[in-house]
């Protein structure tokens, strides 16, 4: 009998999102644990920002110790009113104990909890990885920078929210 074919997996890639930055104020937290990662992923968020017309001083960034730590932060910067949406930068590298668990799964969820708490758009740019080659290839240059990703992922959410408020007010 013969074995069955192998099909070549297409790559995977982020939905093409209309992101328009003109006019809105973006957060970039950025954890400083793994600060050589981070700072890629940063790069790439500015990048996209403002590739999509967005200003510099429309551009805010502040650091926080680590990944565990963004949800308050994008918590209270969400509440705040300063910001059209947040992008949460950070990197979890897989280790020897139970620790890349817990604090992954608390950051993904203290994020979501941000943005469902606020109504306002709080964008998962932390890599959760198995090593240090899987996130260098995530922050680098280019296509496939995840930083990138999480800003453009923020705008277009800010896009969507809006549209839905504008539909229920009978626009």
């Amino acid at each position: 009998m013969a074995a069955p074919s192998r099909r070549a997996r297409p790559a995977k890639q982020a939905p093409r999102l209309a992101a328009r930055a003109r006019g809105l104020r973006l957060l970039l937290l950025r954890a400083a644990f793994n600060a050589h990662v981070v700072d890629g992923l940063a790069e790439g968020a500015r990048a996209a920002f403002l590739a999509a017309g967005g200003r510099a001083r429309d551009l805010a960034e502040l650091e926080v110790p680590g990944a565990f730590e963004l949800p308050l932060a994008a918590r209270v910067a969400a509440a705040s009113g300063r910001f059209d949406a947040v992008v949460a930068l950070g990197a979890v590298v897989r280790g020897d104990t139970d620790h890349y668990e817990h604090v992954a799964r608390e950051a993904a969820a203290g994020l979501q909890r941000a943005a469902l708490d606020t109504g306002v758009p709080v964008a998962f740019g932390v890599l959760t990885v198995r090593d240090v080659k899987q996130a260098l290839a995530r922050c680098a240059p280019g296509p496939d920078n995840k930083g990138a990703e999480a800003a453009r992922a923020a705008l277009a959410m800010v896009a969507v929210l809006q549209a839905l408020r504008a539909r229920k007010r009978g626009r």
